[in-house]
């Protein structure tokens, strides 16, 4: 996990200064990238990363959203982008290659874990009693 922002809370001429550290994780959809992305290896871009997800999940994904979010993956430094050659396939458009970098599978790992860590007894039955 990411530690990095400092959050100051209160006045600074009354000395009631609190200072708190935010955690920062990595997001569900930034971790769907990240696994794909390590997943395809060398034939990792764009439109691939995209189709993984939407098998995985059965959910559609915004070609938009997904260069967006590897752009913010890539300033956090979890990923490293360029371009391809031009390929006949993609009638001589480049790919945008997607590799993950060291700091990008600490935090997926990480991410992962927390994940297993808080799903450890709980019940996702439909038939359970609920609050409501």
């Amino acid at each position: 996990m990411v530690w990095g922002r400092l959050i100051l809370i209160g006045t600074v001429d009354r000395r009631e200064i609190m200072y708190y550290i935010v955690m920062q994780m990595i997001g569900e959809f930034e971790y769907l990238i990240l696994t794909s992305a390590a997943r395809l290896g060398r034939d990792s871009y764009g439109a691939s990363i995209r189709r993984e997800i939407e098998e995985a999940t059965g959910r559609r994904c915004s070609i938009g959203a997904l260069y967006t979010t590897l752009d913010r993956l890539e300033a956090k430094g979890f990923v490293k982008t360029w371009m391809g050659e031009p390929t006949p396939e993609r009638g001589g458009r480049s790919k945008r290659l997607v590799e993950v970098t060291a700091s990008g599978v600490k935090e997926a790992s990480n991410f992962f874990r927390a994940i297993t860590r808080i799903s450890k007894g709980a019940s996702w039955t439909t038939n359970r009693p609920t609050t409501r």
